[in-house]
């Protein structure tokens, strides 16, 4: 049985954080941010909005696309790197407040890549009959994991969620391949060393900002578009393709810098990248559902274009999925 995006939607916190903002907060400037990173504002969670909340819109927006009633989903994925809470998880959170009181649900952690991951589970879920309707959503409130003195940092993130219901495909549409990677020997590029099991909560913790994001950039950089490449390619031969053949490269929004060097390696013209990067930053394992939603609805992506996934996180973790939407 193939698997087809029955419908999808997205949401943003309606606070924007923008450049200008963050020069009056840290050493930086507009020029220095956009040069670097692409990005020109981000969107940042209300004190009241948990990564349920942001989760909730944007499915509800794919059920309503898809004409699913939540009754009727089956599971709920949720791809996070801030979940509510330790425990329960996330996807329960979100099962309550969307009424999906039939569905199994359980989170996913796979950083950026955290969309890819959970897409090529529900996938399977769906392919071997166990649930029809399976909603998989990456959603994050990453201001949270921010330290906003480190300019290196502070200026990459922003909150959102992307979601997709999938289900039995229609003939000749559907998730055509899955491809995941990891090295968990580069565990410390990208990480949040503090504030759960290895380095509890203490003090120390909040002093030396352990429960914020630690990256180690130019290295992270060189390895991103390399296993980017790489991952993209074992996706195009496994499904006898070449880049001519996809319509839309969807990346992880991580880096404007990183997406060119990747669109330049695999000869993917610009104007076949959806970049959204510069109005929301890097919301993470929401990135790629966002960015994916935003092109549906203007409708540069049509049904029956072919898509290519592509993503990279900490972990390290790394991905693409070719999709014929």
């Amino acid at each position: 049985m193939q698997v087809q995006i029955l419908g999808n939607g997205a949401y943003a916190p309606k606070t924007i954080l923008t450049n200008h903002d963050l020069e009056k907060k840290i050493d930086t400037s507009n020029e220095w941010i956009v040069a670097r990173t692409g990005i020109r504002e981000r969107h940042i969670a209300a004190k009241d909005e948990a990564t349920s909340d942001l989760a909730v819109h944007a499915a509800r927006k794919a059920l309503e696309q898809a004409g699913v009633a939540p009754m009727d989903v089956d599971l709920v994925i949720v791809a996070t790197s801030m979940p509510d809470m330790f425990f329960p998880s996330t996807a329960c959170i979100v099962q309550e407040k969307l009424g999906a009181k039939n569905a199994a649900a359980f989170d996913l952690s796979a950083a950026c890549s955290g969309f890819i991951y959970a897409l090529s589970v529900g996938e399977q879920y769906v392919r071997s009959e166990t649930y029809r309707h399976v909603l998989v959503i990456g959603a994050e409130v990453m201001s949270r994991l921010t330290n906003w003195q480190d300019r290196g940092t502070c200026v990459l993130f922003g909150d959102g969620a992307g979601a997709v219901l999938l289900g039995p495909a229609n003939e000749g549409r559907g998730i055509l391949s899955v491809h995941l990677h990891t090295d968990g020997a580069l565990w410390d590029l990208i990480c949040v060393p503090g504030g759960a099991g290895a380095i509890p909560p203490s003090e120390k913790v909040l002093v030396e900002c352990l429960n914020t994001i630690h990256m180690k950039g130019s290295e992270t950089f060189k390895i991103a578009v390399r296993n980017l490449e790489n991952v993209a390619l074992e996706a195009l031969h496994a499904n006898d393709m070449s880049i001519s053949d996809i319509d839309w490269l969807v990346p992880h929004q991580a880096n404007i810098r990183i997406l060119k060097a990747v669109a330049a390696r695999l000869k993917m013209p610009k104007e076949k990248m959806v970049v959204n990067l510069d109005r929301y930053g890097n919301t993470s394992a929401a990135s790629i559902p966002l960015a994916f939603d935003e092109a549906v609805n203007d409708g540069r992506i049509k049904r029956g274009d072919s898509i290519l996934f592509l993503a990279f996180g900490g972990g390290l973790t790394w991905g693409a999925a070719v999709v014929n939407y």
